[in-house]
């Protein structure tokens, strides 16, 4: 976080408007301008929202800086912030929120007239699909699989809600340390351990839940990251991959009856915390779940259809 030194200049005459936008690299197909429009003008707001993809603008994510400075001379009041730029916007912001300073990643900026605010919806996001997807689900023993950006989210808000032991594991080993230093600082009364990837067919049948944060399932990248069968009867399972919403992974144990949690719930989690902190008012949740599941659906018709001609 950057010390309020910058010469921001005055801050441009917004009136009422809502101008956003999301920056990062091959964004183009995201679906957080629609979510964001739709339920911004039927809560009465004059709201747009831009895609600014690095990729299309042929600049580097080095150039965030530069880019923040010209959202808010153009009059944007916030941006939402995507790979690769989540943890390069924590050294430029001016104030950054306690939890994204926790998780050392900021996935919104808000350009106030006195500079720049960071937040991390995403833990929000996820937190939210934990407590409304799985309210009756234990949280005494869980085993988190990916400890990357989304993972760190996860593992929070995981540690947030309750979670009395999360077991961490990443084909990078390094990196699933990384992660479990960090929310032990964080949380410590809590157990937080690592595990070797090879030890997962051990590990799952302990778990009363299995959280999957990699990108394993997603169209261009299938597969399913471990053997349902392995569950314990009760146990629940999370997915953060939302196209498609229904991953093998979660085909499968909704299949043989565990609770599940498909990838849908963040993105609108992080969706509705991200409008709420931008106008200060609070979004229809369900609202907004609905119209996310019909623009997924309407995407996955799409390809379908694309692909049977």
């Amino acid at each position: 976080m950057t010390e309020r030194t910058r010469d921001l200049g005055p801050a441009p005459d917004r009136g009422g408007r809502y101008l956003v936008g999301l920056i990062g690299e091959g964004i183009t197909a995201s679906l957080t301008p629609a979510m964001h429009e739709v339920e911004a003008r039927r809560m009465g707001l004059d709201y747009e929202y831009r895609i600014l993809d690095l990729i299309e603008l042929g600049r580097p994510a080095t150039d965030l800086d530069a880019i923040l400075a010209e959202a808010r001379s153009e009059g944007f009041r916030a941006v939402n912030i995507t790979h690769p730029c989540k943890q390069l916007v924590v050294d430029l912001v001016d104030d950054l929120d306690a939890d994204a300073a926790h998780l050392g990643a900021a996935n919104l900026v808000v350009l106030t007239d006195d500079g720049l605010v960071g937040y991390n919806t995403d833990w929000m996001g996820y937190l939210d699909g934990l407590t409304t997807g799985l309210p009756e689900a234990s949280f005494d023993r869980v085993l988190q699989i990916g400890c990357g950006g989304a993972g760190a989210a996860t593992a929070y808000a995981l540690l947030a809600k309750g979670t009395e032991q999360l077991e961490l594991t990443d084909v990078d080993e390094a990196r699933a340390e990384e992660l479990a230093a960090r929310m032990r600082t964080h949380f410590p009364t809590r157990t937080i351990v690592t595990l070797p990837h090879g030890e997962l067919a051990r590990a799952i049948p302990r778990a009363s839940g299995v959280v999957h944060a990699t990108p394993l399932g997603m169209q261009h990248h299938p597969g399913i990251a471990f053997d349902v069968e392995l569950l314990q009867e009760r146990a629940w399972v999370s997915d953060v991959v939302y196209r498609p919403l229904e991953t093998e992974l979660i085909r499968r144990a909704a299949g043989r009856g565990h609770p599940v949690l498909d990838g849908g719930r963040m993105a609108v989690g992080q969706a509705c915390a991200s409008l709420r902190i931008i106008t200060g008012m609070t979004p229809d949740r369900d609202r907004m779940e609905r119209h996310f599941r019909a623009l997924v659906r309407a995407e996955e018709q799409s390809v379908a259809g694309g692909s049977a001609q």
